[in-house]
């Protein structure tokens, strides 16, 4: 019973004096320690780079935006027509323009998938090339200004805006990728 008393009361001595000296002692370890935060979306679409190809992104797009216009423009003529002609064709030329028909609305809806696959995997990998450049510099920012961790903004609940360093990653990333 004696020994049970001792421990319990060296463990409540421990914990009152962790409780009073605790804050004390972690103080200086906490003061040492620099946190920033970047909000890496932010800090990759805001590069001179990114919104270049980006531009370039969309005027590729929308010149396959016209073509797919156009050819989907051709595939309801196709239709109207074969709506048109379906009382007065023999029936075997009628089956063979249903046929076409069908064939051409397949091969164009593939064509809209393949595309838009295409123009994903696209975006994909020229946002990819540019991240993986901003985390190079991200981590040369962290070196050079002595910071203990840099963090992605969107996991963080609260942070001082002094500790963004969202526009410093862009302007340093603008001028090492000019």
């Amino acid at each position: 019973m004696q020994v049970f008393f001792s421990k319990v009361v060296c463990c409540s001595v421990f914990l009152i004096g962790l409780f009073f000296f605790g804050p004390i002692t972690t103080t200086p370890f906490a003061a040492e320690n620099r946190v920033g935060f970047v909000d890496i979306q932010k800090a990759v679409i805001s590069t001179k780079e990114w919104k270049k190809s980006f531009e370039d992104f969309k005027k590729d797009f929308a010149n396959e935006k016209k073509k797919i216009k156009s050819r989907e423009s051709r595939i309801k003529k196709m239709l109207a027509d074969l709506n048109k002609q379906s009382f007065v064709l023999d029936p075997e030329l009628k089956k063979k323009k249903e046929d076409k028909f069908r064939k051409e609305k397949v091969a164009f809806e593939r064509y809209v998938q393949d595309q838009n696959a295409e123009f994903g995997k696209s975006e994909k990998e020229m946002t990819q090339k540019i991240l993986l450049k901003m985390m190079k510099v991200i981590q040369k920012i962290g070196k050079d200004k002595k910071y203990t961790m840099i963090l992605e903004q969107k996991v963080v609940l609260y942070h001082d805006k002094g500790n963004d360093l969202t526009s410093l990653a862009t302007k340093t990333y603008d001028r090492s990728n000019r």
